[in-house]
């Protein structure tokens, strides 16, 4: 459970330096997005804005130095409290920012869900630790930052849900609409060829006569010999 732990802490500290890494550029807009997609979106993303807001001021509220607990409890735990801060500080602020300016945005959204995951089961280990070490009212502050922040986690599992299906019927509305352009378009008449019966027929080409090649000339005799006999024409 504790390497499991300290891993995941890791990730989303990995999380958080390849979401700085990427800019803050926002992704171009697509098609029009309609104002219910968008109202939902912006009630979604107050709730996390505030779920955040609350975690932050009570992880700094923790004293876990102070905690009676050995030295790799205290140690882990605040790694863990310092990555989900920083995450909640630098790496969630950046991926809302990119949803705000393309709401529909399917990696944008499926990239938000994956890091409230990942924050959900972090905070989840830092509560544990905060209910066998920590004060009562730490522990009861954290657990209602957890349970918000698992309403938050499922309210993004469900949009995701809700774009892919629309995405797909999206999709099923063009291919219909193309096939019903394709099938407008006029089929090219096939080309005619015409036959003049009128017009005289091709003489067949005469073919020319090889022309014979002349008998090579027979070559002087050498001094002293006699030539050689030509023969008599017949």
């Amino acid at each position: 459970m504790n390497l499991k732990v300290s891993l995941v802490s890791l990730a989303l500290g990995a999380l958080l330096g390849n979401t700085a890494a990427s800019g803050q550029s926002a992704p171009p807009q697509g098609a029009a997005v309609s104002y219910t997609s968008v109202s939902q979106l912006n009630g979604l993303l107050a709730d996390l804005e505030a779920t955040s807001k609350a975690t932050q001021a009570d992880l700094a509220k923790l004293r876990i130095e102070r905690w009676k607990a050995d030295a790799t409890s205290k140690k882990r735990s605040l790694a863990d409290a310092d990555s989900i801060q920083r995450n909640l500080q630098g790496a969630l602020p950046e991926i809302v920012a990119q949803l705000r300016a393309s709401p529909e945005d399917m990696p944008a959204t499926f990239k938000l869900y994956r890091n409230l995951d990942t924050l959900d089961f972090v905070l989840s280990s830092v509560v544990e630790s905060t209910g066998a070490f920590g004060s009562k009212d730490d522990l009861q502050a954290l657990s209602n930052d957890l349970d918000s922040l698992d309403r938050d986690l499922k309210a993004f599992a469900g949009r995701i849900e809700s774009l892919s299906v629309s995405k797909e019927q999206e999709i099923v509305r063009l291919r219909s609409d193309l096939k019903t352009a394709q099938a407008a378009i006029p089929a090219e008449p096939p080309k005619k060829i015409v036959v003049d019966d009128n017009e005289p027929a091709k003489k067949p080409a005469v073919k020319k006569k090889p022309v014979a090649k002349k008998p090579a000339a027979a070559a002087p005799a050498a001094p002293g010999q006699t030539p050689p006999a030509q023969p008599k024409p017949q």
